[in-house]
């Protein structure tokens, strides 16, 4: 097993296609590690990680044994503190997964796909960053149509999120994901230049 994978961290703003770009990787060869996901799982079932979240956001954070999510989108994306504090209990947690996970890996290099990257430096592990950007008024009307939100919902989850023009500078590489034809040229692209 080789220890010297790269890790490059996939990111962009809610709504940018962050997704649609981990699979047209995957489509690669390259093993894609979905850190929101791996973050709701840890939330679930690590009694560690639930024991932490039920002190700081209080028993209705689990209905059932499971994550109540509205419940904790609700306070936490109104609330900047609470989202600083329950980020604090779930990046380590995901950070020790993301490891284990890496070392089980054969391949050049693993994608780590996660909505905020540079907002809490997790760019500062990687070695290259990717950011997938699309315009905001684009990313809003995407988010309507794939989740059962509204508008202001979408907005407030945005506001937590850096603008992309803060992002840009920070990132090795930056996709425009407006036409899904170019998107995967460009990844094509990015994948030869990690590859090489």
């Amino acid at each position: 097993m080789r220890n010297e994978i790269k890790v490059v961290g996939l990111t962009g703003g809610i709504g940018s296609g962050k997704s649609t770009v981990a699979k047209m990787f995957e489509k690669l060869g390259i093993p894609i590690y979905i850190s929101d996901d791996e973050a709701k799982k840890l939330m679930n079932e690590d009694d560690d990680v639930k024991k932490k979240i039920i002190a700081l956001l209080g028993e209705n954070s689990y209905v059932d044994e499971m994550l109540n999510r509205g419940y904790i989108a609700n306070i936490v994306f109104n609330d900047p503190l609470k989202l600083e504090k329950l980020n604090a209990i779930v990046h380590p947690a995901v950070a020790k997964h993301f490891d284990s996970w890496k070392s089980l890996q054969d391949s050049v290099y693993v994608i780590k796909e996660a909505a905020i990257l540079f907002e809490n430096g997790g760019h500062t592990q990687c070695d290259y960053t990717i950011l997938v950007s699309v315009p905001s008024e684009i990313r809003i009307q995407r988010v309507l149509k794939r989740d059962n939100i509204t508008k202001e919902q979408v907005l407030s989850r945005m506001n937590n999120q850096w603008e992309d023009a803060k992002k840009i500078p920070l990132a090795d590489f930056v996709i425009y994901n407006l036409d899904l034809k170019d998107t995967d040229k460009q990844v094509n692209r990015i994948h030869k230049v990690i590859s090489s």
